[in-house]
C-alpha cells in the first residue's frame, strides 16, 4: 500500500470575492512560487516555476463563460457532508489548485474537493450534473497546455487521495492502481517486485498516473515499451452523470466488442474521470548503461541514430537529442555541469537489456563506430560497472545515470528561470525535426530571448520553446499559427504528447480533419450532454 498524501483540505468560510472570473473569483496570487502545490515533488518532480502570472486565463485568452450554474453554500454543505475535511475552500489553500506550473494560466475555483473512493467520486459526479456545475478533474497538475486548471470557476476533483496500489501480480506483471498514485511512487513499488513502469518522465515524482493515461502521456520509455495505448489494459471511469464504468480488466487479450478504455486514454478529462488503472509493467532491466555524445552537426545526429538503432538493436531504451542552447540554459539557471562541451548538438542514449557483458559489448561496438565514422566528436559513458572499452576514446564516469539524465529532465526547469515560455510538442517525420527550429528562429529573429530545441528523437518528437521576457501578444502572433502551419505542411501534429489542454484546442484541425473532430465532439456531447466535464479543454467550441 502506497503512503497517502498527509495533505488535507481545511474547511473554511466560503468567501465571495467580486472580481473578472464571472461573478466572483479567487484572489490575485502575487507570486506563488513559493506556494506549495497540491502534491510535493519527489527527486524527480517539477520544481516551482519561478515566473509570475499577471492575468486570468479567461481575461488573457478572451474566453466567454459557459452557462453553467455559480456555485452556493449549500452546494459547499453537500460536499462536506460527503467527504467531511476533504473540501478546500480557504483561498490561500486554493491558489496551487488554480494556477499550472508554468504560471501560464490561472482560474478561479472556489471549491477543490479530494474523494477517495470512486464511489465518492460518481456521488460528486451525480450531484454537479443534476446542479449544472462544471467540475474540473485535476491529478498532479503537471501539464504543459493549460489543461488541467480551471479556466473560470469550475469545482477542482483532485485525485491526490485516490492513492492506493489494488493488486500486483508478479507472474503477469499487471498493476492495479487507483489514480492518484504517483508515477515516481508506483515505480518504486513494482521496482521491489522485479519490475518497472512502462513510462517514464521528468515529472515523475508529482504527476498522477490517472493524468498520465488521460493526456496519453509519451515520455522517456516509449521507443522501448510503446505508448499507454498498448499498455494500459483497463480503466475504471466515471462519466459525466455518476454512472460508473468498469472497464479494470486485467487481461491481455479481450476480443469482445469495442475497447472503450481506448476512448478515454488521451481524452484529457472530457468524457470521464478516470479512478482506477490496470497497466502492464516490464520486468526491471539488469542492466543499463547511458552514453552523453556531442555530434557537430543535425545531419550527424540522424545518422548516429540510424547506426545506433541498428547496431544495438533490443537493447535501445532510450534516444534523446537536445541542442546547444538548451544546456547553455541548464547550465547558466540550475548550475548543472555539462560534462561534454563545444557542441551543437548532443545526445542522451540509454540501453537496458537482461545481460550486462552483452550489452557493454554492443555499446562499445556502436560508440567505436560512431567516433570512428566521425559521427561524434566527443562524449561521457555512465555504466553499471564502467567496463566499456570504448573508454579510450570516451570518459567513463562514475556518476551515477541519474546525473546524465538530470541534464535532459531538467530542460523544462531551465527554461522557466529564462523568461515566459510559449513551449511546442509537436510531432514530425525525423529528419524534419530541427528545420522547424530553425525556421521559427529566422522567423522570430530579436523579438525572443531564445529559440531551443530538444526532444525525444526516437519516436520523432520534437519540444519547441521559445522564451521572452515576459508574455506578448505580439509575439504569440508571430508563433502561432506559423508553428502549426509549418507542422502541418510536413504532415506532422500539433501535439505529440502533452494533449491540446486549454492553449491548443482551436488549433486540432492542424492535425485532424474536420469529420473527425465533428466525430469527437458527437462521442462528447453523447456522454457529456451537459458539458460539465472540463469544459474549454481540448475541442474547439462547437459554435
Amino acid at each position: 500500500i502506497l503512503p497517502r498524501c498527509s495533505l488535507r483540505g481545511r474547511w473554511a468560510p466560503l468567501r465571495w470575492l467580486t472580481g473578472s472570473c464571472g461573478e466572483a473569483s479567487a484572489p490575485g496570487l502575487g507570486n506563488p512560487a513559493g506556494v506549495p502545490g497540491p502534491v510535493a515533488p519527489g527527486p524527480r518532480g517539477l520544481h516551482a516555476a519561478p515566473r509570475r502570472l499577471q492575468e486570468l486565463t479567461s481575461e488573457r485568452y478572451r474566453v466567454r463563460r459557459l452557462p453553467f450554474s455559480r456555485l452556493a453554500p449549500g452546494d459547499v454543505a453537500f460536499f462536506e457532508r460527503l467527504m467531511p475535511g476533504r473540501v478546500v475552500t480557504d483561498p490561500e489553500e486554493l491558489k496551487p489548485f488554480n494556477v499550472d506550473w508554468l504560471k501560464s494560466v490561472q482560474g478561479c475555483s472556489k471549491l477543490v474537493l479530494k474523494p477517495q473512493t470512486t464511489a465518492e467520486v460518481s456521488q460528486v459526479l451525480r450531484y454537479c450534473y443534476e446542479k449544472n456545475l462544471a467540475v474540473n478533474p485535476q491529478g498532479g497538475n503537471t501539464g504543459l497546455v493549460g489543461g488541467s486548471v480551471p479556466v473560470f470557476d469550475e469545482i477542482i476533483l483532485s485525485t491526490v487521495l485516490m492513492d492506493r496500489v489494488i493488486s500486483f501480480d508478479k507472474v503477469s506483471g499487471i498493476l492495479v492502481c487507483q489514480a492518484g498514485c504517483i508515477l515516481e511512487k508506483l515505480n518504486e513499488y513494482v521496482e521491489e517486485q522485479g519490475f518497472v513502469m512502462p513510462l517514464d518522465l521528468g515529472a515523475k515524482g508529482s504527476c498522477h498516473i490517472g493524468g498520465n493515461v488521460a493526456t496519453n502521456a509519451g515520455g522517456l520509455r516509449l521507443l522501448r515499451y510503446g505508448s499507454l495505448r498498448g499498455t494500459v489494459l483497463g480503466l475504471e471511469v466515471v462519466l459525466a452523470d455518476g454512472s460508473a464504468l468498469d472497464c479494470l480488466t486485467s487481461l491481455r487479450k479481450d476480443n469482445t466488442g469495442y475497447d472503450l478504455k481506448q476512448l478515454f486514454i488521451g481524452s484529457e478529462g472530457t468524457l470521464g474521470v478516470i479512478t482506477a488503472v490496470s497497466i502492464l509493467c516490464p520486468q526491471k532491466p539488469k542492466a543499463v548503461n547511458l552514453a552523453f555524445l556531442g555530434c557537430q552537426s543535425f545531419p550527424k545526429v540522424l545518422e548516429t541514430f540510424t547506426t545506433g538503432r541498428a547496431m544495438l538493436g533490443e537493447i535501445l531504451s532510450a534516444y534523446e537529442f537536445m541542442d546547444e542552447k538548451c544546456m547553455e540554459l541548464v547550465e547558466k539557471h540550475l548550475k548543472l555541469s555539462n560534462p561534454v562541451k563545444g557542441s551543437p548538438f548532443y545526445l542522451l542514449i540509454e540501453t537496458s537489456g537482461s545481460n550486462s557483458t552483452h550489452d557493454e559489448e554492443k555499446l562499445n561496438d556502436f560508440l567505436e563506430q560512431a567516433m570512428t565514422s566521425g559521427l561524434v566528436t566527443d562524449g561521457t559513458v555512465a555504466t553499471d560497472d564502467k567496463k566499456i572499452k570504448a573508454s579510450v576514446w570516451f570518459t567513463c564516469v562514475s556518476l551515477v545515470p541519474q546525473a546524465l539524465w538530470s541534464l535532459r529532465e531538467r530542460i523544462t526547469e531551465a527554461l522557466t528561470h529564462d523568461g515566459y515560455v510559449y513551449k511546442y510538442d509537436i510531432s514530425l517525420p525525423v529528419g524534419k525535426l530541427y528545420e522547424l527550429v530553425a525556421d521559427t528562429r529566422a522567423r522570430l529573429g530579436q523579438s525572443a530571448k531564445n529559440v531551443v530545441g530538444y526532444g525525444h528523437l526516437g519516436d520523432g518528437n520534437l519540444h519547441l520553446n521559445i522564451t521572452a521576457e515576459s508574455y506578448s501578444h505580439d509575439l504569440l502572433a508571430a508563433i502561432e499559427p506559423f508553428v502549426y502551419e509549418w507542422t502541418a505542411r510536413h504532415k506532422g501534429s500539433i501535439s505529440a504528447e502533452h494533449g491540446l489542454g486549454f492553449k491548443k484546442k482551436q488549433f486540432i484541425e492542424y492535425s485532424k480533419a474536420k469529420e473527425a473532430v465533428l466525430l469527437m465532439q458527437r462521442f462528447k456531447a453523447m456522454l457529456d450532454p451537459k458539458g460539465i466535464l472540463n469544459p474549454y479543454k481540448m475541442l474547439p467550441s462547437s459554435s
